[in-house]
């Protein structure tokens, strides 16, 4: 799906059927996983450490909400996808432009915001 080097995705969702599900898509991408996380500390510390292309962030995880894992991700310039089946006009305004898949969603729906979201992180003229 991609061209180069293997993208690298970070998962953060802690319902275990789901994560297994977007990490099934992600490899049919042909990317790598980074975690998957279940809960905000581990993804806070791969957000800061790992070697990340994107992030599929559930908002919601164990409870708490994943915003610091979006703004860690940022500051780096790194692209997220948030992943919610909440309201997601409930997001911060610092949040609101950010792409946002509602649960469930279908692979193209996931393929395309992925892609998208990829495609305007490398060049943000050029969506593809």
């Amino acid at each position: 799906m991609f061209e180069g080097r293997r993208k690298r995705v970070l998962i953060v969702e802690d319902e275990a059927m789901i994560s297994m599900l977007i990490e099934d898509m992600v490899l049919d991408f042909g990317c790598e996983i980074v975690g998957p996380a279940a809960r905000l500390d581990h993804a806070l510390t791969l957000a800061l450490q790992a070697d990340i292309d994107i992030g599929i962030l559930d908002i919601n995880v164990d409870g708490s909400v994943v915003f610091p894992v979006a703004d860690v991700l940022r500051f780096r310039g790194i692209p997220f996808i948030f992943s919610t089946g909440y309201d997601f006009r409930s997001l911060p305004e610092r949040f609101r432009d950010s792409p946002t898949l509602s649960k469930p969603f279908s692979y193209d729906n996931f393929a395309d915001t992925l892609r998208r979201a990829l495609a305007s992180a490398s060049d943000p003229s050029e969506v593809v």
